[in-house]
């Protein structure tokens, strides 16, 4: 006789029909609950709504990062559990991208195509609610956020594993753009194919991408040929283009994965487990300060002995912590070079405002690229 059909000597139905049975007024106040947070959100969204058309009249940005910091740190110091911090973080992104489609449409520029990292991280800090553009390059993304033909940029500028993203760097140098807000963003790379993981022959993806996943192809596909491509992503659309008999895989992420349709055969294949990348949020505005926030600085010394020291001395007399450096060659002459640092606390700051005045001293060239708010949790 089937478990859900057997009763006890007092005609109680046990078993499967029984846990049914007990789940139903679980599942009558889930249904409730569900009901009075769709009339909250929407209440919520009303709000949201007026905001917006105050935004509009007075031309106030749509998107704040200072104003996104203190709602998602007041909603995290509300929680007692058991949902997880990053879960409710999670769900109130998704509420503020809603947030500026009510208010005013924003479009982010990403370094495509659909489905790389870039476009993984904007998705996971901005919420799919919003509009996103696949502009190619690096260079592409600053050009556009400065011709306004979109409404911010998201650009890479360092990785755990790889260090600085010397295209990045680069163009800091010479666009008219501001540093608007960090993102950082926990990188999973994962072997997707069609086929099955011993018929694999090629793999296929970036070179840097390879040096961060070098130990484990060593290991399970030792003889593999490895094929470079411009882009993760670019790589799993030439698989998913090729017939699986092929034996083509790529590495790239679950989005790319999803949007071509390439199956998942190993996850989270990186040597290292905390591989994150740091992305910049760039736009035409200036960050308001929040208490805790970094100043970012590109600089070229001038030509005397002990330049670079007497720069950096400058904060460390204000008591101002440098959390990165970075160099590259500016561009201009021959072995001169840019620097580009982040230092903790905001341009409205007076020691800052002063330990960045005793800088300049010192260069050639000192821009203050944009202060705002230090990135929370890792998405």
């Amino acid at each position: 006789m089937p478990l859900d059909s057997t009763r006890t000597s007092d005609n109680t139905p046990t078993g499967t029909c029984a846990g049914k049975q007990s789940l139903e007024p679980l599942r009558e106040r889930i249904d409730d609950l569900d009901r009075r947070l769709v009339g909250l959100l929407n209440e919520r969204a009303k709000v949201v709504s007026e905001i917006g058309n105050v935004k509009r009249a007075s031309d106030v940005p749509v998107y704040a990062p200072h104003r996104e910091r203190a709602v998602l740190n007041r909603v995290l110091s509300a929680n007692d559990g058991p949902l997880l911090d990053r879960t409710l973080e999670g769900i109130y992104r998704e509420l503020m991208s809603g947030s500026f489609a009510l208010e005013q449409p924003i479009r982010i520029g990403f370094l495509g195509p659909r489905g790389s990292f870039s476009h993984m991280s904007a998705v996971k800090h901005f919420g799919s609610s919003v509009e996103f553009e696949n502009l190619r390059e690096i260079g592409g993304v600053f050009t556009e956020v400065q011709r306004g033909h979109v409404t911010y940029g998201l650009v890479p500028i360092e990785n755990s594993s790889g260090g600085g993203i010397v295209e990045t760097l680069d163009a800091l140098q010479t666009a008219d753009v501001t540093i608007y807000a960090e993102v950082l963003v926990a990188i999973h790379h994962t072997l997707l194919a069609n086929c099955e993981p011993k018929e694999i022959k090629r793999i296929y993806s970036k070179p840097e991408v390879f040096s961060q996943c070098r130990v484990w192809l060593s290991t399970q596909f030792p003889h593999a040929e490895l094929v470079p491509t411009a882009s993760s992503s670019r790589s799993v659309q030439i698989v998913a283009e090729q017939d699986p008999s092929e034996g083509g895989a790529a590495i790239g992420s679950m989005l790319a994965g999803d949007l071509y349709g390439l199956k998942a055969l190993f996850e989270k294949i990186e040597d290292s487990v905390g591989n994150v990348t740091r992305f910049l949020i760039i736009g035409r505005q200036q960050a308001e300060p929040t208490g805790n926030d970094k100043t970012s600085i590109m600089f070229t010394t001038a030509n005397k002995p002990g330049a670079l020291v007497d720069v950096l001395g400058a904060f460390r007399d204000a008591g101002i912590n440098l959390s990165h450096i970075d160099k590259r060659p500016s561009g201009r002459v021959n072995w001169e070079y840019s620097f580009f640092i982040d230092a903790e606390g905001h341009q409205s700051e007076s020691r800052m405002r002063d330990a960045i005045a005793e800088a300049r001293e010192h260069c050639l060239h000192l821009t203050v690229m944009g202060s705002y708010p230090k990135a929370g949790q890792v998405l």
